[in-house]
Formats: structure tokens, C-alpha cells, sequence
């Protein structure tokens, strides 16, 4: 008996440290829920409506510089604009994991995109829901996911592999950025010079040459980059379908741009000036 005394001295003491690790491991998995606010999140704003945001609620931004899918912020510039990167991020409702990608900077570090834009912070926004950065030099914008269209900023290259500017409404040889533009995804939209004002003068009834230029059938201005007003967006129909308007231009894809975000080559098509750009300055179609 006395044997048995002395082995239970000896066994309690080892079975209370047991208990009390487990306690803390329950302590511990209570404290730390398996639900965490999602990496990347859609954030009601007062002046944007939903914004994209980290798990924290600071605002991601679009650099229009980037409408190829690489970077263009580097040195002093990410000082001022702080890359943003979640390895496979989880996501709010309303965000689909398709749109969300990563690429490798020149340095070798990562960068999370969204539909092809690379995301970023702005080192100004002290606090969650801050949108201090957007509009900056007419170049930087929240990240929303409801953009009809997003505004590209870069080198004009024809089809003809010459580089081009937009100068006083019109397209001339020349090296320099040229703002215009694009899809939600960075594809290039075009004018038909020959147009009027929500007429479309190009597309044959029977769609025959819609595979060369086709028609951009987004539905309507949702939301646009906040220096474009949305008034300035309408829809025409076009022998049945919908076609998407600026400044009653009716807007259309170039094939030979093959779907690529940043290619400009209906610029030279078949001479420049035919099928230029639309950008702020754009004068209105006639009527």
C-alpha cells in the first residue's frame, strides 16, 4: 500500500501538467477561430460603393501604367505606393478566385493581380476605407470589381510595330504615353472614325466582319474609373445586340490585338487615325 501511495505521488502531479496543456490547447483553439476576415475583401465606401480591401479594410489600388500586367512602380514610386501580395488568398463573397493571379516583380518578389492589375496600397491612407490615393495623377484608382471600363496608360505600338501618340484627337508617330481606354481586363478599345453619335456604321448585318472588329457588348457603365463621368457612357443596338458607347462612339475590340491586355496595334489599321483610341479628350461623335 505504501508502494501505491508513493507511485500516486509521483502520477498525479504528471496527470495534472496533462490537464493543464490541454486546457491551454483548448484556451488556445477558442482564441483562434478557424473563421479569419477574408485577405482580400469587397469594403462599402460612401464615395466609391464596393472597393476591393485587404483583410484590414486598406484600400488596393490600379496603376493605369500596368495595362499590360506587369508592373511599372519600382524604386521611390512603391515607397509612395507599397505592393500588396497574399499567397492564395481568401476571398469575400462577391470576389471569384479566377481573377486573382501573381507575378514576379524585377526584383524577384511577389505582386497579387486582379483581373490582370497588379494591387497596391497608398502609403497616405492612415486608416481603413481610406481612398486618399485615387485619381492621382489621373493614373491611380481604387480597386473595384465592377469596372466597366479601366483607363490604360502606355506607349502606343501600331500593327505596323511603330510607336504612336494620341496629339489633339489624332494619332501620330511618336514615343510617349498615351492614356485610353480599356476593358476591365486591359484590352484595348477602339473608335470608328467613320461613326456618328451612337450609330454604328461599320458592322455588317450579318456580323461578317465583326470577327475583325468586334463590337464591346458590355451591358452598361456600372462603374467607371473616377475621372470619366458616367453620363458620358450609353448603350445602341446594333441588329439585335447591345454595343457599349463613350461620348457616343460606339466602341469595338481589335482581333489583331489578340485578346492581349495592353496591345494597341488597331492604332495603324489600316492607316492611322481610322481606328484611334478614346481617351478624356475625345471629342464627342457627331451627330
Amino acid at each position: 500500500m505504501k508502494r501505491n501511495n508513493h507511485l500516486l505521488r509521483l502520477v498525479w502531479p504528471v496527470l495534472g501538467l496533462l490537464s493543464t496543456v490541454s486546457a491551454c490547447k483548448k484556451s488556445n483553439s477558442n482564441s483562434n477561430p478557424a473563421s479569419t476576415a477574408p485577405k482580400v475583401q469587397l469594403m462599402s465606401n460612401g464615395q466609391f460603393g464596393n472597393i476591393l480591401t485587404d483583410s484590414g479594410g486598406r484600400t488596393l489600388y490600379f496603376f493605369s501604367l500596368d495595362a499590360n500586367g506587369r508592373s511599372a512602380c519600382s524604386g521611390s514610386c512603391v515607397v509612395a505606393w507599397p505592393v500588396f501580395y497574399a499567397a492564395a488568398p481568401t476571398l469575400s463573397s462577391g470576389l471569384n478566385s479566377s481573377d486573382f493571379a501573381a507575378i514576379t516583380r524585377t526584383d524577384g518578389t511577389l505582386q497579387t493581380t486582379y483581373k490582370g492589375w497588379p494591387l497596391y496600397y497608398f502609403s497616405a491612407d492612415s486608416a481603413a476605407g481610406s481612398v486618399k490615393g485615387d485619381a492621382i495623377e489621373d493614373v491611380w484608382f481604387v480597386a473595384k470589381s465592377d469596372y466597366s471600363v479601366m483607363l490604360a496608360s502606355t506607349q502606343l505600338v501600331g500593327k505596323d510595330g511603330m510607336n504612336y501618340i494620341e496629339s489633339g484627337n489624332k494619332i501620330v508617330a511618336g514615343s510617349g504615353m498615351t492614356q485610353y481606354l480599356t476593358d476591365p481586363y486591359g484590352r484595348t478599345l477602339y473608335l470608328f472614325s467613320h461613326d456618328s453619335s451612337l450609330e454604328n456604321k461599320f458592322t455588317a448585318s450579318n456580323f461578317s466582319n465583326n470577327s475583325v472588329w468586334p463590337i464591346d457588348t458590355t451591358g452598361r457603365a456600372n462603374s467607371v474609373p473616377s475621372i470619366l463621368p458616367t453620363t458620358q457612357f450609353a448603350n445602341l443596338a446594333v441588329y439585335g445586340m447591345t454595343q457599349f458607347a463613350c461620348k457616343g462612339w460606339p466602341l469595338y475590340y481589335f482581333s489583331g490585338d489578340s485578346s492581349v491586355r495592353g496591345n494597341t496595334r488597331g492604332v495603324s489599321v489600316p492607316t492611322p487615325g481610322v481606328w484611334p483610341i478614346v481617351n478624356t479628350g475625345t471629342l464627342n461623335a457627331p451627330m
